[in-house]
C-alpha cells in the first residue's frame, strides 16, 4: 500500500513558529536550571525525575534539529546540535550522522543506530554502555574534516563534566553520572522496542503508541511510525499527523499500540 504524500496530508504539518522553536531550544536548559535548584535545595529525590525530563526535552529538540524541522539555518543547526548535545554530555553531530543513516538504510547492515533492533531485549540492555561510543566512532570515520572538529569537541563533554565534578562540585558529578548512565537505555527504549519484530514494508518497520499521558510525557516521540513515514514533520505536529493517517493505517490493517 502506498502512503499519501505529505502535501496531501497538509502543508501546515511542516510549520514551526518562532515561539515553538524558542520553547524547544530552551526547555533543556530550563531543566538543567531546575536540576541545580533541586540539588542546592536538598531535594535529591526529585533530581532523577528532572533528569528524565531533560532527556526527553533534549532528544526531542535534537531530533527536530537533525531533520531541519525547527526552522533553523545551516549554521544555527550546527550550534544547536553542539549545545543540545552538551546538556546530555553527548555528540549531537554523531547523532545526526547515524540517525539520518538509520532513516536511509533501516533495516540494512550499515545502520549502527538500528543494530539493537536485531538484538534480544537483554542484548539491547547490555549494549547500552557502548551504544553511543559506537555511534560516535561510526560518524567520525565517515565525517569530513569540519564535522570531525565538532565530533572531537563533543567527545570531551563527559570527561570535562566528570573531571569538573570530581574537582569542584558533587552536584555536577551526580548530574554527569545520571546523564551518562541514563543514555544506556537508548538501545532498548529508542531502537529495540519500537522496531522489534519489524516487517518488510514502511508501514511495518516500526510501531506507534497512542494515548494521552505517555505520548505527552515523551513529547510525542512515541509516534515512531509516523516519524519514519514523514521525518520532516516536527515532533509537536506528530499527533495531528497521526490523526490524519488513521484511515490509511486502518485500511492497511495497522493497529496502533494503546497506552494511557
Amino acid at each position: 500500500m502506498t502512503v499519501p504524500r505529505l502535501s496531501e496530508l497538509g502543508p501546515d504539518l511542516l510549520v514551526t513558529t518562532r515561539p515553538r522553536r524558542i520553547l524547544a531550544l530552551s526547555l533543556p536548559y530550563a531543566g538543567v536550571g531546575l536540576f541545580a535548584v533541586a540539588w542546592l535545595a536538598g531535594w535529591w529525590w526529585l533530581t532523577p525525575l528532572i533528569a528524565f525530563g531533560i532527556f526527553v526535552a533534549v532528544v526531542t529538540a535534537t531530533h527536530d534539529a537533525v531533520h531541519r524541522s525547527l526552522g533553523l539555518g545551516r549554521q544555527a543547526t550546527e550550534w544547536a546540535l553542539f549545545l543540545l548535545g552538551a546538556v546530555l554530555l553527548e555528540s549531537g553531530h554523531a547523532y545526526r550522522a547515524t540517525h539520518l543513516q538509520h532513516h536511509r538504510t533501516f533495516p540494512g547492515d550499515d545502520d549502527p543506530e538500528g543494530y539493537p533492533a536485531d538484538l534480544s531485549m537483554l542484548g539491547a540492555v547490555l549494549y547500552g554502555p557502548v551504544f553511543l561510543v559506537r555511534l560516535w566512532w561510526w560518524a567520525y570515520r565517515r565525517g569530513a574534516a569540519g564535522q570531525r572538529v565538532w565530533l572531537l569537541a563533543e567527545a570531551a563533554f563527559p570527561f570535562a563534566a566528570v573531571g569538573a565534578g570530581v574537582l569542584f562540585s558533587r552536584g555536577l558529578l551526580v548530574y554527569a553520572a545520571m546523564m551518562i548512565v541514563g543514555s544506556w537505555i537508548y538501545p532498548l527504549l529508542t531502537v529495540h522496542l519500537p522496531h522489534r519484530h519489524y516487517g518488510d514494508t514502511p508501514l511495518t518497520q516500526t510501531r506507534t503508541l497512542r494515548g494521552r499521558i505517555v505520548p505527552a510525557l515523551f513529547l510525542e516521540l512515541t509516534y515512531h511510525l509516523e516519524h519514519h513515514l514523514y521525518p520532516q514533520v516536527p515532533s509537536h505536529h506528530l499527533p495531528k499527523l497521526a490523526r490524519r493517517l488513521d484511515p490509511v493505517l486502518a485500511e492497511a490493517g495497522i493497529e496502533p499500540w494503546k497506552v494511557i
